[in-house]
């Protein structure tokens, strides 16, 4: 097909005014855009403007898809929100990485299709939306998003073998909607995943409860507790109940604890190829399941049909003669088939020579019938 190209940018924070909307149509004609976003598509040529800056600048999500294999995803989180040291641990190559810009850091993870292997299938459109909760829920300390960037580099090869993983965080095992979008746009391999899934441990049902937030809120120091609601009051910060689930949940971590028990991307690797060696196994042994479940039902269906054509072969035969004096090609292939079922009924009956005898009558009596003894021969009815 030709070339596919699509740029889409989401404000989430706060929306965009009318002279920044100004300032992004400069850039581009075509582009849909509004308050709190920024869509083009483009079948040809390219896009004038650099993403990263305008990441920068506008907007709180990018989403780039190519049709020639190239996929990038681009969340920007204010700075206090997420500790740089924890997306370090995590960003650590090509295909995941940050940068700070002012006051916000800007996760950037991408994908290449670099063997050729990778088949077009896939519209930009409605991606980006799906994706972007993963965002509220790494400001509220879900760090899924950033290992599933690690498990990115690791397939990429962007880390050594021997590199020890970070952190395992929770749920890794049970990815929610938009985490799955995630690794499905960036085609996170699903076994690798499984792999580093079997040393994470299950995530908490859903958010903490009413009851468990007014517990560990009663327990924040009175200094917190006046910090909060002077936020909330100036609504200073979209992020604070964010923050504040965050707060909650590291103070309830159940991430992998210990450093010394991380596996290497080495083993990863090799252990996300075991599962995928084994899953094949299954998945071969379940399709020769059904392969002889098709063909055992097939063979039933077809003696059932030779049971009932065996109630009055004399009538079989007749409508073969009928079918071929009409001289139509469709009624020959019909009377062709009705042939072979006879053929095969005198197999089950062990009186194939009677069928021979018909069959040569039937050719001598059609000889000047080439249409009729092409597809005679076609069907194995040869003399």
């Amino acid at each position: 097909m030709s070339e596919y190209q699509y740029y889409e940018f989401t404000a989430v924070d706060r929306p965009l005014t009318s002279r920044e909307q100004a300032e992004l149509r400069s850039l581009s004609t075509r582009a849909d855009i509004t308050a709190t976003s920024f869509v083009n598509t483009y079948q040809w040529g390219a896009f004038k403007g650099d993403p990263r800056k305008l990441m920068e600048r506008y907007f709180d999500a990018h989403l780039y898809l190519a049709n020639w294999g190239t996929r990038q995803l681009m969340l920007r989180l204010p700075k206090h929100v997420l500790d740089s040291a924890t997306i370090a641990r995590y960003c650590q190559g090509d295909s995941a990485s940050a940068r700070t810009a002012g006051k916000h850091v800007i996760i950037d993870l991408h994908d290449e299709d670099e063997d050729g292997s990778y088949e077009w299938d896939v519209d930009g459109h409605g991606l980006l939306p799906s994706i972007i909760p993963v965002r509220a829920g790494l400001a509220a300390g879900d760090l899924r998003l950033l290992y599933l960037g690690w498990l990115r580099c690791v397939q990429s090869e962007d880390i050594v073998d021997d590199e020890p993983e970070p952190p395992v965080p929770a749920g890794l095992g049970s990815l929610d909607a938009p985490l799955t979008a995630v690794a499905e746009f960036l085609r996170i391999d699903p076994d690798l995943i499984a792999a580093a899934a079997a040393r994470s441990v299950p995530a908490a049902s859903g958010e903490p409860t009413p009851t468990q937030l007014r517990t560990w809120v009663v327990g924040l120091p009175v200094r917190d507790k006046d910090a909060i609601l002077a936020n909330l009051i100036t609504g200073g910060d979209s992020h604070l109940r964010s923050q504040l689930l965050r707060r909650y949940r590291d103070a309830h971590r159940t991430d992998t604890p210990t450093p010394a028990a991380a596996r290497t991307a080495e083993e990863l690797l090799a252990t996300a190829a075991d599962l995928r060696a084994e899953r094949e196994r299954r998945d071969a042994e379940q399709r020769e399941r059904d392969r002889i479940r098709r063909e055992r039902s097939a063979a039933a269906a077809r003696q059932r049909h030779l049971d009932a054509l065996a109630v009055d072969q004399p009538a079989a035969w007749q409508r073969v003669d009928v079918l071929i004096a009409t001289k139509k090609p469709r009624e020959y292939d019909t009377a062709v088939q009705l042939l072979v079922d006879l053929r095969d009924l005198g197999v089950c009956d062990g009186d194939v020579t009677s069928f021979r005898d018909r069959l040569a009558e039937l050719r001598a009596v059609h000889a000047r019938k080439p249409s009729l003894l092409e597809r005679l021969d076609l069907a194995g009815l040869d003399a």
